[in-house]
């Protein structure tokens, strides 16, 4: 089975492009952190390309920029290359079937921001009083 999860942060702006046959692809670049610690006591990064096709492609290009956290679940895709200097080039890319928008839409940072409905952040929500529920 090939299936990979990640969840990282946009390295770039996502770019959108057409094929000849009309169909929109989206290329964009995620960093993730490793789990654990490396020698020196830091935390490793590793980059990896992503490819979203068709209706997903026009959705990241449209609501995503650089800085944004994403999660992608999708699979692993591996091809050889010649380069112009015509040597031979290797590449890891992962073609996205899903991707979840985890930063909120009003957050420039890319990072927390949780927005319930897409109106009022979590803090400014009021408790519930239990007793007047209908249930």
């Amino acid at each position: 089975m090939n299936r990979v999860y990640l969840i990282g942060n946009l390295t770039r702006d996502p770019e959108i492009s057409t094929t000849t046959s009309g169909i929109s692809v989206c290329r964009m670049s995620i960093a993730v952190g490793r789990r654990f610690s490396n020698a020196e006591g830091g935390r490793d990064t590793d980059f990896f390309n992503i490819t979203a096709w068709r209706g997903t492609a026009d959705n990241c290009a449209k609501f995503l920029k650089k800085g944004n956290k994403i999660a992608v679940s999708g699979s692993i895709q591996t091809r050889n290359y010649e380069k112009q200097d015509g040597t031979k080039g290797f590449s890891i890319d992962i073609v996205a079937d899903e991707v979840e928008f985890l930063s909120s839409r009003n957050d420039g940072t890319g990072e927390g921001g949780t927005v319930v409905g897409g109106s009022a952040p979590v803090s400014d929500l009021q408790p519930i009083d239990d007793d007047n529920l209908p249930f």
